[in-house]
């Protein structure tokens, strides 16, 4: 069984002894340790709102966060059967105190988590996870006198809340989506995304809606990280014909990938890369931030329309505080996480199916004739093992060291640019070794490239 406790919220496996799963114990300990929390906050709010994806622990970890709540005098609103963004949007529009989303996002079934957010609805910041942690450590809680308990409210609305607001942003064209006459096929793993994304579908007037494994049961048809090697499924109907597109959600509806029509993949990398060209194409430019691990066609995309892109260290967090410094129009992470500032400061599938349709809508095409418009890259990922007596962190400084003549970033690890090809370097934090992610214009450089970093790191451990 696993229990990982980290800043951005408690995630492990369901059952066994606490203290090394996510049993009822972890749950009620850490959702005090976050009520605690957000009781301190300087705002008058004591509203917490939460929801969950479909998965088979979410009901149960759902009330157990709920009345723990209620236990410290902090009142829910509880979305049920919900998304990420959409929790996230809920938060700021309900005036709440913060929020807690109940998924383990693109992990298997066995696995749940506590997401944290804060009265923003961004999840919390790195100093205020260490908080959070803290107070579950030394079990500070001060449960609230019977006639102080919180109340519990459900909100069944919401989720149609959250599409009207996709469907009422300017870049959002509903009459040009209509007018193509599209038809899509879409993965939602049997999670929440089966009943919210055919939802935004139709609203947004596609033609026909093909539902691939959309029944919220919690039992994934597959496993739930939307990754090239695990969509054969939906891939194999576009082969087939008919369909224009095909969408493929997490379970927590914050990634999104997409298939062309011809049964190739689009490349999770380059949702982003296409929502952005066509967010700043519509926009007359702009900033754009993505992680340091991701594709640097972003980067391409954004200097063509003459913006500035910006790369931000690897997590959510990091990369909505670059966004908002500078001012980018749209950002995200290469894993197919949109974030459109114009909705709100989260990953969100629903908003980036929303302008993405648009694109394709008013590019008279198909998906894989878009999809051709942008530059090619592919990325390597690789790792090596090294052994405990070697600091990996002095290996990254040697490894920056050895290539100071280059573009060197060390805000996440070490990032080194060669020309349009780049290496990215990030020690694990549970284990000694380093992962190496490489880019190129063929897959083949890729490799080439990331060989040739792991022969450096052989050379400076005598691996």
């Amino acid at each position: 069984m696993t229990l990982i406790k980290s800043i951005s919220g408690i995630r492990g496996t369901i059952g066994g002894p606490a203290g090394q799963g996510l049993t009822p114990p972890d749950v009620v300990k850490y959702a005090a340790a976050y009520g605690t929390w957000a009781l301190q906050q300087p705002t008058d709010s004591r509203l917490i709102v939460i929801g969950r994806d479909a998965r088979l622990s979410g009901d149960v970890v759902s009330r157990l966060v709920a009345a723990t709540l209620q236990s410290l005098g902090l009142d829910v609103v509880d979305l049920g059967l919900s998304t990420t963004p959409t929790v996230e949007m809920a938060v700021p529009a309900k005036q709440a105190a913060g929020g807690i989303i109940l998924t383990a996002s693109h992990n298997p079934k066995q696995w749940n988590a506590l997401k944290l957010l804060n009265q923003h609805g961004e999840f919390i910041s790195a100093a205020e996870g260490e908080t959070v942690l803290e107070l579950a450590e030394t079990e500070a809680f001060d449960f609230a006198e019977v006639d102080a308990l919180g109340t519990y409210a459900v909100d069944d609305d919401f989720l149609a809340t959250h599409i009207a607001a996709v469907l009422a942003l300017p870049l959002v064209d509903v009459a040009a989506i209509r007018a193509r006459n599209f038809r899509v096929v879409v993965d939602a793993v049997n999670s929440s995304g089966g009943f919210v994304v055919p939802a935004l579908l139709e609203a947004l007037g596609v033609s026909v809606i093909e539902k691939l494994h959309c029944e919220p049961t919690g039992h994934f048809a597959h496993n739930p990280e939307p990754l090239p090697e695990h969509l054969g499924d939906i891939a194999n109907v576009l082969k087939n014909g008919g369909f224009d597109l095909g969408i493929v959600v997490d379970p927590d509806v914050d990634r999104l990938a997409l298939v062309c029509e011809n049964g190739e993949l689009f490349g999770e990398e380059y949702t982003l890369v296409a929502v952005a060209d066509y967010v700043l194409q519509a926009s007359g430019g702009g900033n754009t931030v993505s992680n340091l691990s991701s594709t640097r066609a972003l980067r391409d995309v954004t200097e063509k329309h003459g913006g500035h892109y910006a790369a931000a260290a690897v997590g959510e967090v990091n990369v909505v505080t670059l966004m908002k410094q500078t001012n980018a129009v749209i950002g995200g992470e290469g894993n197919g996480g949109i974030i459109y500032p114009e909705l709100h400061y989260g990953r969100d599938a629903l908003v980036g199916i929303a302008l993405f349709l648009t694109h394709l809508a008013k590019s008279g095409g198909t998906t894989s004739a878009l999809r051709a418009t942008f530059p090619p890259y592919f990325i390597s990922k690789n790792k090596i093992e090294l052994t405990p007596e070697i600091d990996t962190d002095q290996v990254l400084v040697q490894m920056a060291a050895r290539y100071a003549d280059h573009p060197v970033n060390t805000i996440d690890g070490v990032k080194i640019e060669f020309g349009k090809q780049w290496v990215h370097l990030r020690k694990s934090n549970t284990e000694p070794i380093i992962r190496i992610y490489a880019e190129a214009a063929t897959l083949a450089e890729a490799d080439a490239l990331a060989q040739r970093i792991i022969g450096d790191i052989e050379s400076v451990t005598n691996c």
